[in-house]
């Protein structure tokens, strides 16, 4: 009986080498996974913030269009030039008087 006992053992003992080794496999699996995943997230990251980078490097360029658009040197010629204004000079000036909502409430009580 002596024997059979060792191998018994050593059945249990392979066994056990087995799923000590495959324990090994798979959590090796595992780091090799969740580092495939977290390099594809990085590479993710990184497009996001070249996309948004472009869009405030545009967004900065459009501000400097609007800027230069809005200003006094561009809209003066082409008002002059194709609405046909022009600056006022002292003798066509018009002034444009407030009147307080009060005052008109109480000539509109008159009439």
């Amino acid at each position: 009986m002596s024997g059979a006992t060792p191998v018994r053992r050593s059945g249990l003992g392979s066994l056990a080498v087995a799923l000590g080794f495959a324990a090994l496999l798979a959590a090796l699996s595992l780091v090799v996974w969740r580092q495939s995943r977290s390099l594809e997230s990085l590479r993710a990251l990184e497009s996001v913030r070249r996309e948004r980078a472009l869009a405030e490097a545009e967004r900065f360029e459009l501000s400097r269009r609007i800027q230069y658009l809005e200003s006094r040197g561009r809209v003066e010629p082409y008002a002059r030039e194709r609405l046909g204004l022009h600056v006022p000079t002292g003798s066509s000036e018009i002034v444009l008087l407030r009147i307080d909502a009060g005052a008109e409430a109480s000539r509109e009580g008159e009439s």
